[in-house]
This record gives structure tokens, sequence and C-alpha cells, in this order.
């Protein structure tokens, strides 16, 4: 069965724990075990593509979505949008940094990865997660 839920959180700095309280409740909701690795990596995947959002995002934009989808096999599609046109990208960063690994997580923790340009609507970064077999 697959279930979906979306909302929309305002572009500021606590939106990142909302969103992902909201993704886990949902998760929860829908059968997922409370704490399993998706779940967990779930809401790690969020706060990191939410923090981009904030950070990165159309300046002028007040609000942005978030989406969670849960598949029939057990897997979780995360999905933020936003008004940026900006692809991101995963950048170099140095040993002392304190920003800028969000995307490399992304990478190293997601079963895949990805942005959709909405055109004139901006952007969906997308990242999937799989159950541990």
């Amino acid at each position: 069965m697959l279930r979906r839920n979306s909302f929309r959180l305002p572009r500021h700095p606590a939106s990142v724990g909302l969103a992902r309280h909201r993704v886990r409740d949902h998760l929860v909701d829908w059968g997922h075990d409370p704490d399993g690795t998706v779940q967990d990596d779930a809401t790690l995947l969020v706060s990191e593509l939410v923090t981009n959002v904030i950070r990165h995002g159309a300046i002028l934009e007040p609000e942005f979505e978030v989406a969670v989808t849960a598949l029939a096999d057990g897997s979780c599609l995360l999905e933020v949008s936003d008004e940026g046109v900006l692809e991101p990208r995963p950048r170099e960063v140095g040993g002392s940094a304190e920003t800028g690994r969000g995307l490399h997580l992304v990478e190293q923790i997601a079963s895949a990865w990805g942005v959709w340009n909405r055109g004139a609507h901006g952007k969906t970064v997308w990242a999937l997660l799989r159950p541990s077999v």
C-alpha cells in the first residue's frame, strides 16, 4: 500500500525540527518501526534537505513543501520542494568546515537521490530509502 503526506512549512530554522517530527510521526502512523533504520535515516535526510532550503533556497520564498511517501515494499521517498532554481550539488569541504556535508550524507544514506526541475515553480530534491534486508 502506498501512503503519502505533504505539508508546507515556513522558511525558518525551527522548521528543520518540525519536518523531522512530522516525517517520523507519519511513518510510525503508517506502521514503520519507530526504532527502525528507515525511520532514523528518513529523519536525518529530511533534516539535511530542509536545512539546504533554509540556507540556500529562494530568499523571497516564505514557505517550502515537504512530502513523505511510504511505498508497499517498505521504502520511503522524501521530497523537499522550493521555488529556487539552483540545483544542489555536493561540494568539497575541508576537515575543519562546520557546514557543507549535507549532500554527502544524503549520497551515503539514500539508495538514490536527485533533483526534479519544476520549471517556473523551482525544484524538488528527493531521496529514496530502502529498508535493510
